[in-house]
């Protein structure tokens, strides 16, 4: 992934994510990822029913890897792993909310200049210009 892509202002939307993510995989259904404390939305994410299991079973944030096409325990090499306080299904039950108590920081990969982890959703759309604005610098 580029840096422009991830940190940049240009707003780029992966219209294709969920083919290329299918492509391959069956079984998928989107999670939303919940920060139990703060109610904010920190993460959308894919999971398989291995994934689903194993997040139960472990009590943690356990994902299924669309990219990598593998369970992806969330912050395992990084250390910022996730509690899993609560697990919601929707309506028609294809679509799952998992709400989640940080071990020690944010979630995603990409850092701000304190060098701390971001929640993924630190870019706001400037509804006038499209162009994104970057709340976590």
């Amino acid at each position: 992934m580029s840096k422009e892509l991830e940190e940049g202002l240009k707003l780029e939307l992966d219209w294709n994510k969920l083919e290329k993510a299918v492509e391959g995989t069956k079984g998928i259904i989107p999670v939303a990822v919940q920060n139990a404390d703060t109610k904010e939305v920190i993460l959308v994410a894919y999971i398989n029913q291995l994934a689903f299991e194993e997040s139960l079973k472990r009590k943690m944030l356990v994902l299924w890897s669309s990219s990598r096409q593998e369970l992806w325990v969330k912050g395992l090499t990084s250390g910022e792993t996730f509690e899993l306080i609560e697990a919601r299904v929707n309506c028609e039950q294809n679509s799952l909310l998992f709400v989640v108590r940080p071990n020690r920081g944010g979630i995603c990969h990409t850092k701000n200049e304190c060098g701390e982890p971001r929640n993924c959703y630190y870019r706001k759309i400037n509804l006038e210009t499209q162009e994104l604005e970057n709340l976590d610098p």
